[in-house]
C-alpha cells in the first residue's frame, strides 16, 4: 500500500514524517515552510494521503499543494491535538510522526479549506470589524473625556459626527491641553467612520454582485452583513448533508455529556466562526424587536421569549436563521413568512 505523511508546520519550517502502511517510519526530514520545498520532499513518494493541521499558513499550504498534485488534508487542529497530548514529549519531530500516524488511521476530522473568493469576502468583512469597534471605543472615550467638563453629548438629529461638530466650534470652553486631546480624539474618529464607510460600500457592492447573497437578504433580519458573512462561512452548501448541522457547525447546539445513566446538557458551544454567530445573534434581535411584519419565525420565538426568557429566544431564533439560510441556499425556495405559504422555488 501506498504511505502516508504528517506534516507540522510552522512559521519557518516544516517537518515531515513519512509511513508505510504498518505505522513504520520510512523517513523523516524537516524543509522550508514552502509549498514547493514540501512538494519536492514529497515527491519520491508515491503518498496515499498527507495531512497538516489547521493554522495561519494551512489554507495557503492546502491550495497550494493540491494544485502541485499533493493528497493533502486539513485536520481540525483540537481533534489532532487530542492524539498528540498522549505522547510524553512534544517536539515538532514527534508532532509530525503522530500526525502521520493519524492520517494513517483516518482517525482525524478533516476540515473544508474554503474557496478563494469565500476568503476574500470572508477577509472584507474581518477587516471591516475591528474598525467599527475602534469606532466605537473612541466615541465612548470621547464621551467620558467630555463628561469630565461638564460636556454632555445627548442626541442630536445627525448623529455623533454632527453633535461632535457643535461641541468643537462653541462649547467645548476648557484648557488648550484638553482640546488638543478632544480634537486628537474627533478626527481618529472621523478616519476610522470613513475607513468603515469605504468597506461598506465595497461589502453592498459585492453583495449586488452575488445572487445567493441578495437571495439570503430576503429573510427578515438578515442584511448586507450578515448574509455574506455566511456564504463565505459556509462556502459550500452541499457538504452538510442536513440544515440542521449549520446550526452546530456554528456552535449553536448545546453541549452534551452522557455516560451511563448521567446525562446533561449544557449551554451551546459556541464553536465554529464567531463572527457568523454574532451577527445571527444580531440579526435575530432585528428580527424579534424591529421587524413589523409578523412571520411564523417571529411568532415562534415571541413564544420562547415568553416562556424562557428574551435572552433564550435570541439563541434559539440564531439557530433556526442559520438552519432556514442554509435550507434556502441549498433549495433555491423562497422565505415563508407564514406555515400557510406555499414554497416556491427562486424565479431564474
Amino acid at each position: 500500500m501506498k504511505p502516508y505523511a504528517g506534516l507540522d508546520v510552522s512559521q519557518h519550517s516544516t517537518s515531515i514524517c513519512i509511513v508505510d502502511e504498518i505505522g513504520d517510519i520510512i523517513v523523516e526530514r524537516k524543509v522550508p515552510t514552502c509549498p514547493d520545498a514540501i512538494a519536492a520532499a514529497l515527491k519520491p513518494f508515491d503518498l496515499s494521503r498527507a495531512g497538516l493541521e489547521t493554522g495561519p499558513l494551512s489554507v495557503w499550504l492546502w491550495n497550494e499543494l493540491s494544485a502541485a498534485g499533493v493528497p493533502i488534508i486539513c485536520m481540525d487542529a483540537r481533534h489532532a491535538n487530542a492524539a498528540l497530548k498522549m505522547m510524553p514529549a512534544k517536539t515538532d519531530r514527534n508532532d509530525a510522526a503522530g500526525l502521520a500516524q493519524i492520517v494513517r488511521t483516518g482517525w482525524c476530522k478533516r476540515v473544508h479549506v474554503k474557496s478563494t473568493p469565500g476568503h476574500e469576502a470572508r477577509a472584507l468583512l474581518a477587516a471591516r470589524s475591528p474598525l467599527v469597534q475602534i469606532r466605537c471605543d473612541l466615541e465612548n472615550e470621547i464621551r467620558g473625556v467630555l463628561r469630565t467638563f461638564g460636556i454632555l453629548f445627548g442626541k442630536r438629529v445627525g448623529g455623533f459626527a454632527k453633535r461632535a461638530e457643535e461641541i468643537a466650534s462653541g462649547e467645548l470652553d476648557a484648557s488648550l491641553m484638553s482640546r488638543v486631546v478632544v480634537e486628537a480624539l474627533m478626527k481618529a474618529r472621523h478616519d476610522a467612520a470613513a475607513q468603515v464607510s469605504a468597506l461598506d460600500v465595497r461589502v453592498r457592492s459585492s453583495s449586488r454582485g452575488n445572487p445567493v447573497v441578495r437571495h439570503l437578504m430576503t429573510v427578515p433580519g438578515v442584511g448586507a452583513i450578515t448574509a455574506p458573512g455566511g456564504v463565505a462561512t459556509i462556502d459550500d452548501p452541499t457538504r452538510f448533508r442536513r440544515s440542521a448541522s449549520a446550526g452546530a457547525y456554528l456552535g449553536l447546539t448545546p453541549k452534551i455529556y452522557a455516560s451511563d445513566e448521567t446525562m446533561k446538557v449544557g449551554r451551546i458551544s459556541r464553536r465554529g466562526d464567531d463572527f457568523l454567530r454574532r451577527s445571527l445573534y444580531e440579526a435575530a434581535h432585528a428580527l424579534l424587536t424591529r421587524v413589523s411584519h409578523p412571520s411564523s419565525l417571529k411568532a415562534w420565538g415571541l413564544r420562547i421569549a415568553k416562556r424562557s426568557g428574551f435572552k433564550r429566544a435570541k439563541v434559539a431564533v440564531t439557530r433556526k436563521l442559520a438552519v432556514i439560510l442554509h435550507a434556502l441556499w441549498l433549495s433555491g425556495e423562497e422565505f415563508r413568512w407564514s406555515s400557510n405559504t406555499p414554497q416556491r422555488p427562486l424565479a431564474g
